[in-house]
């Protein structure tokens, strides 16, 4: 069965959009209702390297981090809070220990739930384990395990279904290092989205099966990568116009688990997730300034506008002056939502996202397209040929080209070097056809003799 393709927006306009509220709304967990009307705190976190040398140390490790977590919340009167457990590779690759972790937690939570009515629900994201020493292994024998992981996870307590897939990095490692825009539209926007698809329809019956929520998909592997790789403002490894571009060709390819079944929230590290919030109008989880703790960003306030859940990205599991880590973050989150709640209740929810927006949004060229108002444009590019992959990720490329060059003309400031970035990809994406079959063709004859790794069976081509 094919999935269904997005071919509209679900808002009228940008201005309909605002953190804490989403078209569609989604009941998880104990008493939680996401994109309702309140924004919720999501923490993150991984356990010390030495708590996974056994199951037992590691069910320890995550028994306390929810303790911690949830004892925080409650003493400093947090109505609300989301756990995002993300496994270490063990946790996947032997189902059963991520699925006692997952037991572990939930009778924590439930603990606090009815001991003192805070609501909460637990996210597992399971790791992409399907890969070999030297080869992504993404049909091979590890689908089932990888599968088998969502399946037990689901059963023993997790609410929430969510991954990092990998489909596409292969092809997208080579590309991003040589500006090679054919190669990043064809790893990710092609190559990711048929995977993402494949693994997407079946997460989603998982989740059906179980009564839990099939969450969302996050471009992590690809489009963060163009963001680390790109750095600060001082940075020239990889141009930020080039970085923003994987970013823009990154929403297509996340929007595809929406459209195989998932609903939402989508995860924190989707930078992408406000573009696929104004496309699907499902709740998306985001991160920012409050994930200094994991990485560094240009758009720390300005990723809060369109928030239904606010995450730290992830924090090693260690003391701090404050508490423990969990706590201190779980914390700041917590007091960011705060602040989110109150303007939604007194109607002002518009003029603190437009703070958050223009505090940002002229920072960089990737701040600039993800300004909710610019991701909304970007959004229309994709439904706009929505069922074809390879046009809809082309379309969305060129719509973002066009908005940082208009952005140039007025306050967002490029040094040569970015205008020169912008300029060539704008250049290799008018050269590109239109016809998907001959790019799919062209592609695979051209990165099958280029890269090494680059499997085709893995996309059943």
């Amino acid at each position: 069965m094919a999935a269904k393709r997005y071919t509209s927006m679900a808002y009228a306009s940008a201005d309909e959009m605002s953190f804490g509220v989403s078209k569609y709304p989604v009941k998880a967990g104990l008493g939680l209702e996401i994109g309702a009307g309140y924004t919720i705190p999501e923490i993150n976190y991984a356990p010390r390297p030495a708590a996974g040398a056994s199951k037992e140390k590691l069910i320890k490790e995550y028994e306390k981090i929810t303790t911690d977590v949830m004892s925080r919340m409650v003493q400093v009167g947090f109505p609300a809070i989301i756990l995002e457990t993300e496994h270490v590779q063990q946790m996947s690759n032997n189902p059963s220990w991520g699925a006692e972790v997952a037991h572990a937690q939930k009778t924590i939570m439930e603990e606090y739930h009815d001991e003192y009515g805070i609501k909460c629900a637990l996210r597992h994201t399971i790791g992409d384990i399907r890969e070999n020493r030297d080869f992504l292994q993404l049909r091979g024998d590890k689908y089932s395990v990888f599968l088998e992981a969502f399946e037990e996870c689901a059963k023993s307590g997790a609410d929430m279904l969510s991954v990092e897939s990998m489909g596409g990095k292969e092809v997208f490692d080579q590309a991003i290092l040589r500006n090679d825009i054919a190669g990043m539209l064809y790893g990710i926007g092609c190559l990711g989205s048929i995977d993402m698809e494949m693994i997407w329809t079946d997460i989603a019956k998982i989740a059906k099966k179980t009564g839990t929520i099939a969450a969302g998909d996050t471009d992590c592997a690809q489009a963060n990568t163009a963001m680390f790789i790109g750095g600060g403002l001082l940075d020239k490894n990889l141009a930020h116009t080039l970085a923003v571009l994987a970013r823009a060709i990154s929403a297509p390819r996340t929007l595809c688990g929406f459209e195989a079944g998932a609903v939402g929230p989508g995860k924190d590290c989707g930078y992408e997730n406000v573009i696929i919030k104004a496309i699907t109008g499902m709740p998306m989880a985001q991160e920012g300034k409050s994930s200094t703790c994991a990485h560094s960003d240009l758009v720390g306030n300005l990723i809060m506008q369109c928030c239904d859940c606010w995450s730290n990205e992830s924090v090693e599991y260690h003391g701090e002056f404050g508490g423990t880590t969990v706590q201190c973050w779980s914390e700041s989150l917590a007091y960011d939502c705060a602040l989110m709640n109150t303007a939604l209740e007194t109607k002002n929810e518009k003029v603190l996202r437009d703070l958050f927006m223009l505090s940002d949004r002229y920072r960089d060229p990737q701040s600039y397209a993800l300004a909710y108002d610019n991701a909304y444009k970007i959004g229309q590019a994709i439904v706009k040929d929505g069922d074809n992959i390879y046009l809809r990720a082309k379309n969305a490329a060129i719509e973002c080209c066009n908005i940082i060059s208009e952005g140039a003309a007025g306050k967002l400031a490029l040094s040569r070097f970015e205008t020169k970035a912008l300029a060539d990809a704008k250049a290799s994406l008018d050269s590109l056809t239109d016809d998907m079959d001959k790019f799919m063709d062209d592609c695979l004859t051209k990165y099958k003799s280029e890269v090494k790794v680059f499997l085709p069976e893995n996309y059943g081509l």
